[in-house]
This record gives structure tokens, C-alpha cells and sequence, in this order.
């Protein structure tokens, strides 16, 4: 009876073993595997990194930097409106060449710089066309640190007249004494009316000249809460 007790007892502790080892190696094979998409990313931040910086330094050393930051900006935009772009260029199954003939076909529609569509054809050639989106916004990163270029949201009801976002563009120069604004504007109809403004770093600044924001500071103001505050002070 000591020998089968004994016997039962090896097996069960060979058993926990087992599955404590296998417990153990998938742990580590799943700390592993996102352990390596940590620096997947990392490694995807850091390259469109250098690619963004590699073209501000030729723009800037063949003074052309104005012309390059339109192209990158016009780019950028139309990624933005057509979703089909950016999975082309990332499609690793599409030819390279086929995917120059789209690049260049939007750098001749856009009339980029030599430089630009030269740039696109390199990131072909490299493999990176897939990290176009990125590194167009890492290149106006830091375009606009060396410009001196703040970056303000304009949500308005309805779409701004030029004169309307130059005088706003103005009142956030005198505002954040920054040397350029640029304004990137946006229609959201539940405001009703007016307009909201975000800027600063991460879009912390935020400015409400909206119907929709002067009614919600309203219902604040006149919330029970408050008014028992108000009534008991």
C-alpha cells in the first residue's frame, strides 16, 4: 500500500511538473510574442522616423523645403480621403513597379517636386511604402518645429470662409506669438453655430466659441446642484 501511495504520488508530482513546465513556456512564449510586437512598433516609430528626417534635410539642403512640405501635406490629405491608397502601398502581395505607377501617377496629377516623388519611389525600393502615412507625420512634426508652425483644429456648423480662418489664424499668433499658424478645419453641424478651436501640444489649448458649448455651460450653471450652492450662499 506504501509502494501504490508512493507510485500515485510520483505521477501526480510528475504531472503538476508537466504542466507547471508547460505553464511556464507559454507564458513565456506569449511575454515573448508581445515583447516582440513592442518592438515591432518601436522599430516601425524609429524608421519613419529616419526616413521623415532623411527628406527634411535633403528639402532643407536643396532649399526647397516650402515646395516638399506641400507635396507631403497634399499626400497626406489624400491618404487621409482614400483609405485604398495606404493598403496598396502596404500590400506586399502588389508589384513594386505597379506601385510606382500609382506614385507617380499622383505625383504628376499633384505636381510634386522631383524630390518628393523621388523620395516615394526610394521607399518602393526599400520596402517602406507602408510606413508612407507615418512618415508623413513625423515630416510635418518636424517641419513645423523648425518653421515655428502651430497646428490649430477649427470645428466650425458650417465651413469658414477664408477670411473667417485668416482671422482666427491671426488671433492665434498674437495668442500663442508662434510665427505661422496653420489651421486644419472641420465641420461638426451639432454645434449649431460658432466654432471650437484646439491647439497647443496634443491639442491641450482649447478655446469654445460655439452655441452648442455656451449651452452646455448654461445647463452647468443652472444644474440643482448649483443652484442649491448658490441659493445656500
Amino acid at each position: 500500500m506504501r509502494l501504490v501511495a508512493a507510485t500515485r504520488t510520483a505521477k501526480l508530482g510528475t504531472g503538476n511538473a508537466l504542466r507547471s513546465s508547460r505553464g511556464g513556456g507559454c507564458r513565456r512564449k506569449h511575454q515573448a510574442a508581445r515583447a516582440g510586437k513592442r518592438a515591432c512598433v518601436m522599430s516601425a516609430d524609429s524608421i519613419s522616423n529616419q526616413y521623415a528626417s532623411a527628406l527634411v534635410e535633403l528639402a532643407q539642403s536643396s532649399n526647397v523645403l516650402e515646395e516638399v512640405h506641400s507635396d507631403i501635406d497634399a499626400l497626406a490629405a489624400l491618404i487621409k480621403t482614400d483609405d485604398s491608397i495606404a493598403t496598396y502601398l502596404k500590400n506586399p502581395v502588389v508589384d513594386a513597379q505597379q506601385k510606382k505607377g500609382v506614385i507617380n501617377k499622383i505625383a504628376g496629377e499633384c505636381e510634386f517636386n522631383n524630390i518628393t516623388t523621388n523620395f516615394l519611389g526610394l521607399l518602393v525600393d526599400k520596402q517602406r511604402a507602408g510606413l508612407t502615412a507615418k512618415i508623413c507625420e513625423d515630416f510635418e512634426t518636424m517641419y513645423c518645429n523648425i518653421t515655428d508652425t502651430q497646428i490649430a483644429t477649427v470645428t466650425s456648423a458650417v465651413k469658414l470662409e477664408d477670411e473667417q480662418q485668416f482671422l482666427i489664424a491671426k488671433k492665434l499668433q498674437e495668442m500663442t506669438g508662434s510665427k505661422n499658424i496653420k489651421l486644419m478645419p472641420k465641420v461638426d453641424e451639432s454645434l449649431i453655430a460658432g466654432f471650437v478651436v484646439q491647439y497647443g501640444k496634443d491639442g491641450s489649448a482649447f478655446i469654445d466659441m460655439s452655441v452648442k458649448g455656451q449651452m452646455e455651460k448654461m445647463a452647468a450653471q443652472i444644474a440643482p446642484e448649483n443652484l442649491s450652492i448658490a441659493s445656500s450662499s
